[in-house]
Parts: structure tokens; C-alpha cells; sequence
């Protein structure tokens, strides 16, 4: 249940600071999951303070290209990186943090800053749903998202007993076993 990014990389981005790619995350189908990634290195509005921020993930299978984005059904942010909690569900919803990774395999995720004026509201009206959504009018309860801060590979296992190849382990004979040719 609790798995999270490990591996890391620095590359600068087109302003000359470093951009920290967080590798691997490790997940496993139908189940929540929570994770650490490195963003406050990389924070863009530094203007609001940080309960005015919230992290849009943007979740792009590489088999089937299919793309989920949440928000974190939890959210912590830390002086040096964001504890994110996703929730499983059925039904994905973006602003609940309710995921569905279906199909298993390698997933590629994009953390995108999002922030407030005023006070912070998920819903469709008050948070964008994408990178690219403009909330109009603008207000001081509607997010603006603010560019990427993070991106990086996951993994996603499938669970126990789910997978699409399964083996059953068979008790070791007790006697000897002859193996005739042609047989």
C-alpha cells in the first residue's frame, strides 16, 4: 500500500534551475496508493503560501496512451516534497483523487502546480480538470495552473490473484518421476 518514488535525477529545465525527475514509482492495480515527489524544489507561484496549492497529476498509460488526472485525495506538502495519497475506485474522479489503473504496465505521471488566490475548492467549477483548462471568469476561488514541476515513470503490478497468467504449484511427487523419450 504505502509506495513511492525512489529513484531520482536532476536535469535542468529551459530557465537554467534543475528540474528533479522523480524515476519509478511503484503501485499495484485496485488498491490506494501514497507517494513522496519532489516539488517544492521546483515550486512556480511562490507568492501564496503553500496550503494555497494544490498538485493536478496527470496519469498517461504507455501501452494504450489512456490518461487519468487526480488531485490528491490527501495532499501534504512538506519544505522539501508533496505526500500524495490516490485513492482506488471504479469510477476515477479527478477532484476525489479516485484512481483506476487499468491496464497494468508502465504508466507515465506529470505533476502539474496549481494555485489560489483565495481560498482553495476541487470541483468543477474552482479547479482545472486539465494542464490546459482556463477557469473563466477569473476569481480568487478559481486554481490557475501554474506549469509542471515534476514528471516521472510508474509501474503498476497487478494484484494477487488478478493477473491475466496464473500458476498453480503442485506438490512435488513423493516417488521417482521417469521421463520416457516420446512420451
Amino acid at each position: 500500500m504505502l509506495l513511492f518514488s525512489f529513484l531520482n535525477q536532476f536535469k535542468p529545465n529551459k530557465n537554467g534551475t534543475f528540474l528533479l525527475y522523480s524515476i519509478m514509482i511503484q503501485a499495484i492495480t485496485e488498491t490506494d496508493f501514497t507517494t513522496y515527489l519532489q516539488t517544492e524544489d521546483n515550486r512556480i507561484n511562490t507568492s501564496v503560501a503553500s496550503t494555497q496549492i494544490r498538485h493536478l497529476v496527470k496519469f498517461t498509460n504507455d501501452m494504450d496512451k489512456s490518461i487519468q488526472y487526480a488531485y490528491g485525495t490527501t495532499e501534504t506538502i512538506y519544505p522539501r516534497y508533496t505526500e500524495f495519497t490516490f485513492t482506488y475506485n471504479i469510477v476515477p474522479f479527478v477532484f476525489t483523487g479516485t484512481i483506476n489503473f487499468l491496464p497494468a504496465g508502465y504508466w507515465k505521471y506529470e505533476v502539474y502546480e496549481v494555485s489560489w488566490v483565495g481560498s482553495v475548492i476541487l470541483d468543477d467549477d474552482n479547479a482545472p480538470a486539465t494542464e490546459n483548462d482556463v477557469l473563466t471568469p477569473p476569481g480568487a476561488t478559481k486554481g490557475v495552473v501554474q506549469g509542471l514541476v515534476t514528471k516521472g515513470k510508474m509501474y503498476v503490478a497487478e494484484k494477487n490473484g488478478t493477473q491475466q497468467v496464473q500458476y498453480t504449484q503442485r506438490q512435488e511427487p513423493a516417488g521417482t518421476n521417469y521421463i520416457y523419450y516420446g512420451q
